[in-house]
């Protein structure tokens, strides 16, 4: 089939070479354009965009579909459109260009985690389990019967980061098998089922650790919100990123905010304690967690 394909972030390019070396035909790429990057603001092209050029294929970027983007892919003719977290919404008339319509890569077992987060949510709410939905893309958020999907375990430890890393190469291999479903005429659609759970965008406020929670309860909040929006907490009346943490061990007593530093960084929750690896000072480099707490001035405590 002739593809459209949408996306923008890291977690999109798997899915575009996948599809790219796949049996059928990108031909077209849209993504978000270039953005201001860094402290110096240079514009720099999304990771599908250079993934993209890197593969020879033609690319769009837009900021929405618009109008104007909407005529250029209609005369593409594709047979079927495909969207890894492009960043903007479908619509009519774009919704229906395509032959097979549209489809949508999502990186939760829907309808658990409808939106923009649902890694991060997953991983603040505990989930041992998420996985990746191949869906068909309707008007509604995250409403369309499912294609394709497989379930993925979490790791312990692991981060939001690292889980979309690996729901992203995991995700493609279903969008490809989906796709080849829905060229041969075998593509099964099944209505979602269960309660629909929202997971909204996250904010800086989000990244917050509140150390009068449970243990368990602050970690899962540092690795939902890492690397983004990013886990902090205060000291003093100054900001202190989370960049690595680690449970610690059961036996560790401490009040909320306490600090106990050995040999590792210990902060108390309501019922243990959060082992501090790596942190970023405002305004200051990162580096390890001892070693800011070595610097520190005066006595530390968290809030």
């Amino acid at each position: 089939m002739r593809l459209i394909f949408a996306g923008t972030p890291d977690a999109a390019v798997p899915s575009l070479e996948a599809l790219s070396a796949s049996a059928h035909e990108v031909v077209r790429v849209v993504t978000r354009p270039p953005a201001p990057l860094g402290r110096k603001r240079v514009l720099t092209p999304s990771p599908v965009q250079r993934a993209a050029e890197r593969l020879g294929l033609p690319v769009l970027p837009a900021a929405r579909l618009d109008p104007e983007a909407t005529e250029v892919l209609a005369a593409d003719g594709a047979d079927l459109a495909v969207v890894v977290a492009y960043g903007g919404l479908v619509r009519e008339p774009l919704l229906s260009a395509p032959r097979h319509g549209w489809v949508n890569l999502h990186f939760s077992l829907l309808p658990r985690w409808r939106g923009a987060a649902p890694v991060q949510r997953a991983l603040i709410a505990g989930d041992e389990v998420v996985g990746v939905d191949v869906f068909r893309l309707e008007a509604g958020l995250d409403t369309g019967p499912v294609i394709g999907e497989q379930r993925v375990p979490v790791d312990a430890l692991e981060t939001a980061g690292a889980l979309l890393d690996r729901l992203s190469r995991v995700g493609a291999e279903v969008l490809v098998d989906a796709v080849d479903r829905i060229a041969d005429g075998t593509a099964v659609l099944r209505e979602q089922e269960g309660e629909p759970v929202l997971a909204p965008k996250l904010g800086l406020q989000d990244g917050r650790l509140d150390w009068t929670e449970p243990a368990a309860r602050v970690f899962a909040r540092y690795r939902g919100c890492t690397p983004e929006p990013g886990a902090w907490t205060v000291v003093g009346e100054r900001r202190l990123k989370v960049l690595d943490a680690v449970p610690a061990p059961a036996t560790t007593r401490l009040a909320p905010g306490e600090v106990e530093a050995g040999g590792a960084v210990l902060v108390g929750c309501a019922d243990g304690a959060l082992q501090l690896v790596r942190v970023q000072p405002e305004g200051r480099p990162a580096m390890a967690a001892a070693d800011w707490l070595r610097g520190a001035s005066a006595a530390v405590r968290f809030s």
